[in-house]
């Protein structure tokens, strides 16, 4: 009877799905009629949403969406492919040394680069984007901060100070925040790179609308939750760009996308959840392409008595970790495509594997869970909030997440008030450490994985009320340093088995990507990296 009844419960969300996401898609067509379509084969159309995205200014991104375009409309000086997260490889520069003498490291820059509006790339346009990263202050400047100076050279060479030089250091720089643009362009917008550039830059606003760099593309409009608009660049040096332009329009609703897909008006479908993905399985108009991420979805706990009392003792925080199903969330909501990794560094950094996920991570344990909470002196439980973005999340939803990990520490009497948010809300709540829990998504701009951990103990550690111990800020800064590969991921180690004993960080999922492709266009390469996929490689098809 239970089977039959979930079969049913099942049937009727799918069918509400599917009403909804075509009230969706036809209402975004009344309103927004100029949309291109896929037909032309000049325009590529992703449908994805975008709605968490609240600029496109590099230095100030720090959304989950948003690097898509950056990765189609910047270039920076270093890149990664997406068969290869660890060997650095060229993208506006051509090679780079270390000059042990000034211990700096030195550029040189590809000739004939030019940005979008025909302008040549100069190292002073680099010394310009990555001071502006380091001045503007805003968060993404954390990804920046083992930049000392930036001086040129010459018109083609740049010397560039990291402040902890280690090769393994290097990969930083792939990141979108890192991304090389017209000092001219953005000057002429207001832009500033001086010290001062807090206060006095004024160039977000042209950029979230515009870009200034010289990647395949360039931005010609953002409208906010309905689409990002990007154009050919006529000057670009990696060879023939395949569209037009590339229109990333906003479908928040994974059935709309379904069915956009399905019927060539989108070429690619970014946020299908498990169950739309299952439907298209020998679909001969539409693929499916996937890749694993280095994307995480984790839950935070607070470590504030006056936020609450109960989640202030640490067995309390590790009594949820030992009842949330973990194999269950996967299995049922992701449909199996997802990794857990131990603690806040994913798999396939630091020398995390999966071995390692299974032999010090979080393990489902109801016994114990109920044992911690006698020791916390809460045997009959406690109460806590937790918030999330009310969004999709790859291939599946936070809402769904939230409702099942609710479901399962409910088994030893903890129970859980959701609140849903929108994004911008959830942010604030977030950012500002006026939150109990938080369901949220974590990545790092490069899979450098002392990004991940500097984060966990610095800006992250202070909206959950926790002040680290100074040997575990230490240990993270001599791995960082440390070019022995296996000391560095020793301490590594060592640093995950202390996040897993405070249990401020609970790791759900590192999910692989999956997205549907249309037969109407080839090439798409999906990459872990936080851009997604290599734009200019997606082509029409013959």
């Amino acid at each position: 009877m239970q089977n039959s009844t979930n079969g049913r419960r099942a049937d009727a969300r799918r069918q509400w799905m599917c009403r909804m996401g075509a009230l969706a898609l036809s209402a975004a067509a009344l309103i927004h009629v100029p949309f291109a379509t896929a037909a032309d084969k000049k325009t590529l159309v992703i449908g994805m949403d975008i709605g968490d995205g609240r600029t496109y200014d590099p230095a100030r991104q720090a959304d989950l969406s948003p690097p898509l375009t950056l990765g189609a409309v910047y270039e920076q000086l270093v890149t990664l492919s997406a068969d290869d997260l660890t060997q650095v490889k060229p993208m506006l520069a051509s090679s780079w040394s270390f000059d042990e003498a000034k211990k700096v490291w030195v550029f040189k820059l590809k000739p004939g680069v030019k940005f979008w509006n025909g302008d040549a790339l100069t190292a002073d346009d680099v010394k310009f984007s990555l001071e502006r990263l380091m001045n503007v202050k805003d968060q993404p400047s954390a990804d920046a901060s083992n930049l000392q100076r930036v001086d040129v050279v010459d018109p083609q060479t740049v010397e560039i100070a990291l402040k902890v030089p280690a090769p393994s250091n290097l990969i930083d720089l792939t990141g979108t925040v890192f991304s090389i643009y017209s000092k001219k362009m953005v000057e002429a917008q207001g832009g500033s790179s001086a010290p001062d550039a807090k206060d006095k830059d004024k160039a977000t606003a042209w950029l979230n609308a515009n870009s200034a760099g010289s990647g395949p593309y360039h931005m010609v409009s953002w409208e906010r939750n309905a689409q990002v608009v990007l154009a050919r660049n006529p000057n670009y040096h990696g060879g023939t760009v395949p569209f037009e332009r590339v229109v990333i329009r906003h479908i928040s609703d994974g059935a709309a996308q379904l069915l956009a897909v399905r019927r060539g008006d989108i070429d690619i479908a970014m946020n299908l959840n498990a169950e739309q993905l299952d439907t298209l399985a020998g679909n001969k108009d539409v693929g499916i392409q996937k890749t694993t991420s280095i994307d995480t979805m984790l839950m935070t706990m607070t470590n504030s008595a006056t936020m609450n009392p109960a989640l202030a003792k640490p067995q309390a925080r590790q009594a949820v970790a030992a009842a949330i199903d973990y194999d269950g969330l996967i299995k049922g909501l992701v449909g199996g495509f997802s990794q857990r990794p131990p603690s806040f560094i994913p798999i396939g950094a630091a020398g995390v594997t999966e071995a390692t996920a299974k032999q010090i991570g979080y393990k489902e344990d109801l016994p114990k869970a109920r044992q911690l909470l006698k020791d916390a002196g809460l045997a009959d439980g406690f109460n806590f909030e937790l918030i999330y973005p009310n969004t999709p999340y790859f291939s599946t939803s936070f809402q769904l997440i939230a409702q099942k990990i609710q479901s399962d520490v409910a088994r030893v009497g903890i129970k859980i008030d959701l609140k849903p948010m929108d994004t911008v809300n959830w942010r604030t709540q977030f950012n500002t450490g006026k939150a109990q829990a938080v369901l949220a998504f974590w990545t790092a701009t490069a899979p450098n994985p002392y990004i991940w951990a500097s984060a966990s103990v610095q800006r992250l550690a202070k909206r959950m009320y926790w002040e680290p111990a100074a040997e575990t800020t230490e240990l993270i800064d001599k791995a960082r340093a440390e070019s022995d590969v296996q000391k560095q991921q020793a301490m590594y180690l060592k640093y995950q088995q202390t996040l897993i004993d405070q249990a401020n960080y609970v790791m759900l999922l590192q999910p692989i990507y999956r997205v549907a492709v249309n037969k109407a266009v080839t090439g798409v390469e999906l990459t872990a990296n936080i851009w997604k996929m290599d734009m200019k490689k997606i082509r029409p098809a013959q």
